[in-house]
């Protein structure tokens, strides 16, 4: 693992003063593109200070901190008149002929930046890879160059088996400065993009573990914990509810209810996520979870049942039976059934189980 070089840059008072000077010159009527607005540039003096400071470069008698002080200001001028080519030419050749700069890393995160800028990511990955691979971590005005790779690697890629190394290092290697919890969450969507259900559930389950999962809230994935909760669980089960086919289901299950067979119905419901609710709620809200008997709504009740599915909402995926006769205030249930969604065991993929019940007429 590579090492942190912590590095505090001191600039002589003079030299301070020359790039303060032709910093001042530079922005003479200017304005930076940092912010986003728009740069005028007086290029006689833009090129007059940029020839000046390439001239101090060349001296070869320049401390190391002194010298990375001239190249940064050299890239941050060309970065602020967005002349991003030469920026790029710039500080790749720099660090191909001074291959000894403790800067290096930082030189070519500065190159992967620009490339950004110009929406070249494939470009900037390679370059930030570069980095994390060949080149020691350093610190530069307080940031970590290798933490800043991986968090714009993260946005970036978009190929599971990248993700899940920069996860992984994130994790281990600075979990101070990160949320492990989310980031546990993520990393067990990546293994599950590239089909590695071991390990997406092992990573779910740490994801568990944490003190702070049943709270934590994800920006754009609603019920984080009780998904994670529900596949970990429906891993760890017998699943022997499950059907081979959805024919031999829907006939079970009608059989039981013509019989009035509560306890055989009872053990065809799925014995992990099974919901009741209305139509208008989500099945992974905790409310809906329930693991009532059918016993109490078959006893003095004539439950009725449509002889087929009905077509017009079921998919190859998913399949709904009309029954009816529950009850005086909520009569109708809609009992779904589900192809089971489980790659990890190819026995148990793709079978049928009886996942819930939808009470009312469909909406």
């Amino acid at each position: 693992m590579p090492t942190l070089k912590k590095v505090t840059v001191f600039l002589r008072a003079s030299l301070f003063g020359a790039v303060l000077l032709h910093t001042v010159l530079l922005c003479t009527g200017c304005r930076s593109a940092e912010d986003g607005r728009t740069v005028t540039i007086n290029s006689k003096n833009y090129l007059k200070t940029q020839e000046k400071l390439q001239k101090l470069l060349a001296n070869q008698s320049l401390s190391q901190e002194t010298r990375y002080a001239v190249v940064n200001q050299i890239a941050s001028n060309m970065r602020a008149v967005k002349d991003y080519n030469s920026l790029v030419l710039f500080l790749t050749g720099w660090v191909e002929s001074h291959s000894d700069d403790m800067y290096n890393a930082y030189w070519l995160l500065m190159t992967a930046d620009a490339y950004l800028a110009n929406d070249a990511e494939p470009v900037a990955e390679y370059y930030m890879e570069r980095i994390l691979a060949n080149y020691d971590d350093l610190m530069v005005k307080g940031r970590s160059v290798h933490f800043l790779c991986l968090q714009h690697l993260i946005k970036i890629s978009d190929k599971p088996e990248n993700r899940i190394s920069y996860f992984n290092q994130l994790i281990t290697r600075f979990p101070n400065d990160v949320n492990i919890t989310e980031l546990y969450y993520r990393l067990a969507l990546e293994y599950e993009k590239l089909g590695d259900w071991t390990q997406a559930l092992k990573t779910f389950r740490l994801f568990l573990d944490r003190e702070d999962a049943p709270t934590i809230q994800l920006q754009d994935i609603p019920n984080a914990y009780l998904t994670a909760k529900q596949l970990v669980d429906f891993g760890s089960s017998s699943k022997n509810w499950t059907f081979e086919t959805l024919e031999e289901l829907v006939s079970a299950v009608q059989n039981a209810i013509a019989n009035y067979d509560y306890r055989t119905l009872d053990s065809y419901k799925s014995k992990v996520n099974f919901f009741a609710m209305s139509w208008r709620q989500d099945e992974k809200d905790a409310n809906s979870q329930d693991s009532f008997s059918m016993r109490s709504y078959m006893r003095g009740n004539r439950i009725r049942y449509e002889k087929e599915l009905d077509s017009s909402i079921s998919t190859p995926t998913q399949a709904y039976l009309r029954t009816w006769g529950w009850s005086s205030y909520l009569n109708v249930w809609y009992f779904y059934f589900r192809k089971v969604n489980f790659p990890v065991d190819p026995d148990i993929h793709g079978r049928w189980e009886w996942a819930g019940i939808y009470y009312g007429e469909k909406l």
